[in-house]
């Protein structure tokens, strides 16, 4: 089964120094048929105007990550990280049993444009943790680098959360294929340009739900990003 879920019909909401569109039910977005995922929870593609940001704030039992396209996002919590990610990182914090942080966009002239995805842990109360690390652009370069996972590798972040979450760049003659496990779910979402995903042909902000397929097959890419999840 798969099934296309548009750019235009993802809930949106304007703050004015916030716009965001979700992919799932989240704050005043509701919608009954587009809660979840499998695990996956949340998938908010922001832009945060210069000089503004989301206030400390608290979160518990979620794997939170962040995947940063443009500007930098300055992050700040309650366990002593102050950092800022830049473009290409990956973001992982594990809210475990509560923890209190910040994001800001500190930059006087440039938006920062960003995926704030939250994932269902299946492990509860644990010690709040957090992690950051490089992706190489090459590494997805014509294929999928993992970036989340519960066994990561050197270049991705551990979740407490039965998923795992990859990234892709394709353009041209750049193809990718790899067998899926028909009692997994997968999640495909176009970051940027046009690709086409099992002959399904997505623009950005497109998404693909796809569960009970042996394969994914990548291809014509322009200028094409991606992210692809594995979940339970």
């Amino acid at each position: 089964m798969i099934k296309i879920r548009k750019s235009a019909d993802r809930g949106f909401a304007d703050h004015g120094w916030l716009k965001s569109f979700h992919s799932f039910s989240f704050a005043g977005y509701h919608d009954a048929n587009h809660m979840n995922w499998g695990n996956l929870r949340v998938i908010n593609e922001d832009r945060i105007e210069p000089g503004t940001g989301f206030g400390t704030h608290g979160h518990r039992d979620m794997e939170i990550i962040s995947y940063v396209l443009t500007g930098e996002l300055a992050h700040k919590d309650n366990m002593g990280n102050v950092v800022s990610i830049p473009p290409g990182d990956i973001q992982r914090m594990s809210a475990g049993s509560g923890v209190m942080h910040s994001e800001f966009n500190h930059a006087p002239k440039e938006t920062t444009h960003f995926f704030q995805i939250w994932i269902q842990p299946n492990e509860f109360n644990i010690e709040p943790s957090y992690e950051q690390k490089t992706v190489p652009p090459a590494s997805k370069r014509g294929r999928l680098a993992l970036l989340a996972s519960n066994q990561p590798d050197a270049h991705s972040v551990k979740i407490h959360a039965d998923a795992a979450l990859y990234a892709g760049l394709f353009d041209g003659d750049e193809q990718f294929a790899m067998e899926l496990r028909e009692d997994r779910r997968f999640y495909v979402h176009l970051v940027k340009g046009q690709l086409t995903v099992n002959a399904q042909t997505l623009s950005a902000g497109d998404a693909l739900l796809i569960e009970k397929e042996s394969s994914l097959v990548l291809a014509h890419g322009t200028e094409a990003e991606v992210l692809v999840f594995d979940l339970s």
